[in-house]
């Protein structure tokens, strides 16, 4: 006689029904931190094979799902438990929806039928979401699970990609169907709706673009993270070289070209904006990270033709030309239509000789301060060390993260980006904090290369207890923490302002003098190093780029080395 127990059909929980719709989904990895009601999703989806990093904190989680969306081009999901897990995570679901990055956070939430009562870590985090989340959806049944983690990972990516954001509650979770229900509605979802129709650039608005940039005495590419994110290098490529016209990055569009590529503009930056007379802008908004293309930086007759994926965003800025769609497809547009009747500035074209030319006398300047060995520490003698060693290291390049305020500006003008998407740095929004969630999401979704961040020490303290997680998953990183004593460098009072009751006390600005930021990785069985001079940089470096292996390096930066804000002193 058969068991009876097996004429019961088998059962799956709402946590068990999560994982499987997010294997279902092709979700590779996911970050947060676990905890009620939310612990048995991360184990379950484990073991269906997606890799999950476990952080200290949501913020750090947060901001590196946004960074892992904008590496893979898939959404990055991160997960955390109700009320102040939510809270922590706004950081990274804010970041993504800034920066236009796909990602995906999903929060436990207390009992439907207690909200309202004073319920553990109870709050409306649909409301909470709403300023960062370009879709939000809560599962209130069981049965709505895989429809609900289908729909917010397609609306994370459709578009201009964002932050989206799934609600589970903790009833839903520990509610049970059949399996067979389970896979059907799986099924379901997965074919559940087609992909969304992206709007694009007519031939005739494409035809105009080209006619302008054929006419233009002065023409520039401007291209930034919405180019990289679009994959569009090759794109870029062949515009660039079959056109001639010098180009300028954005930031973090750094090494869609090279930056050694000999019609780069970006050591020209202030003459090419001000003289351009037709900027084809693409992938990059022209919000402060370029003036908002306005005048003194700008010319006043400057034709802007705007690449984006998003027509509000150039209904906003109205350029005098706006094409709107993928950054990729415009570009293989624009190139056809070249391809009808092909032109060329040329070498010997006046605009391209004054970008070279002042180009060339913009490096010399920069090399010859760059040649002196400054000890104590100034921030461009290590830079320059950190540069020669990552370039060193060939193909594929590390991917560079970059935080702080001198230490970024210095690092941005000095650091040489020669791949696609191994720049990753405050972004749009000016975060600080991001370093090590921006770490540990480039090593996990580019695992062929040695990641390398050059780190402030004020920015480092944002997330330095996640050195403990790349050791604990043995991720090729290695963290250089430019130690100058606090935010800027230490006390810069006067004497004047030096007075009160608790004169006596460190500055605002101040951290400890000459910490040891090495010895923290070392408590988890990283490898920390403190330096001082050129030589000692310069074997350390050799030394942790070959191991691959977690590890700190603490630099001793002269504490008046740097300037209070960096390069937006007029903003504070």
């Amino acid at each position: 006689m058969a068991d009876a127990h097996n004429s019961h059909p088998s059962l799956v929980d709402g946590n068990a029904l999560v994982a499987k719709s997010l294997a279902q989904a092709d979700v590779a990895h996911m970050f947060g931190v676990v905890g009620i009601p939310v612990t048995a999703v991360a184990t379950l989806a484990v073991a269906l094979g997606i890799r999950f990093i476990a952080f200290h904190n949501e913020q750090s989680a947060g901001y590196a799902a946004s960074a892992y969306g904008y590496l893979s081009g898939r959404p990055g999901i991160m997960l955390t438990v109700s009320g102040p897990g939510c809270v922590h995570g706004l950081a990274g679901l804010s970041n993504a929806a800034v920066n236009g990055w796909p990602m995906v956070m999903i929060s436990g939430s207390c009992d439907q039928n207690d909200f309202g009562r004073g319920d553990f870590q109870e709050l409306d985090q649909l409301e909470a979401v709403k300023p960062f989340s370009k879709f939000s959806a809560k599962a209130t049944d069981i049965r709505e699970i895989p429809n609900c983690v289908f729909q917010v990972i397609k609306h994370a990516y459709s578009g201009r990609p964002g932050g989206c954001y799934l609600d589970l509650p903790s009833d839903v979770l520990h509610q049970t169907i059949t399996e067979s229900e389970a896979e059907k509605l799986l099924i379901e979802a997965k074919n559940c709706g087609e992909e969304p129709v992206i709007e694009t650039a007519n031939p005739s608005e494409i035809a105009k673009a080209v006619s302008l940039l054929r006419k233009a005495e002065r023409p520039l590419i401007v291209f930034g993270k919405g180019a990289a994110i679009s994959r569009a290098e090759m794109e870029l490529k062949k515009l660039v070289e079959r056109t001639g016209i010098p180009f300028l990055p954005t930031p973090m569009g750094k090494g869609l070209l090279p930056d050694t590529h000999k019609l780069a503009a970006t050591a020209a930056r202030s003459l090419a904006i001000g003289k351009s007379d037709v900027a084809l802008v693409v992938g990059a908004r022209l919000n402060w990270l370029l003036h908002f293309g306005e005048p003194p930086k700008w010319s006043n007759d400057v034709k802007f033709i705007l690449v984006d994926i998003c027509k509000e965003e150039i209904e906003v800025r109205k350029p005098c030309l706006g094409l709107v769609g993928d950054a990729k497809e415009i570009l293989e547009m624009i190139n056809k239509e070249i391809d009808k009747n092909p032109f060329s500035l040329g070498q010997c074209h006046p605009w391209v000789e004054a970008i070279s030319k002042k180009s060339k006398e913009n490096v010399l300047k920069m090399e010859a301060q760059l040649a002196k060995d400054v000890v104590p520490f100034n921030f461009l003698t290590p830079m320059r060390i950190i540069r020669d060693a990552i370039l060193e290291m060939g193909s594929p390049a590390p991917v560079l993260v970059s935080e702080g305020a001198n230490t970024m500006d210095v690092g941005r003008a000095v650091l040489i980006q020669t791949e696609p998407r191994t720049r990753l740095d405050a972004g749009t929004w000016g975060t600080m904090g991001v370093g090590l969630g921006y770490c540990i999401a480039a090593a996990v979704a580019s695992p062929e290369r040695l990641v390398v961040a050059v780190e402030g020490d004020s920015g480092f303290g944002f997330s330095a207890m996640e050195v403990e997680t790349l050791a604990r998953y043995k991720l090729p990183v290695v963290v250089i923490v430019f130690n100058n004593g606090g935010v800027y460098g230490g006390d810069r009072r006067s004497s004047e302002e030096i007075t009160g009751p608790y004169k006596d006390d460190p500055a605002p600005t101040s951290f400890v003098p000459g910490a040891a930021y090495h010895t923290i990785i070392e408590a988890f069985g990283g490898k920390g190093y403190i330096v001082k001079t050129p030589n000692e940089l310069k074997s350390t470096l050799a030394e942790s780029f070959s191991a691959r292996k977690p590890a700190v390096i603490n630099v001793i930066i002269d504490p008046y080395a740097g300037a209070e804000s960096g390069r937006l002193q007029h903003k504070n």
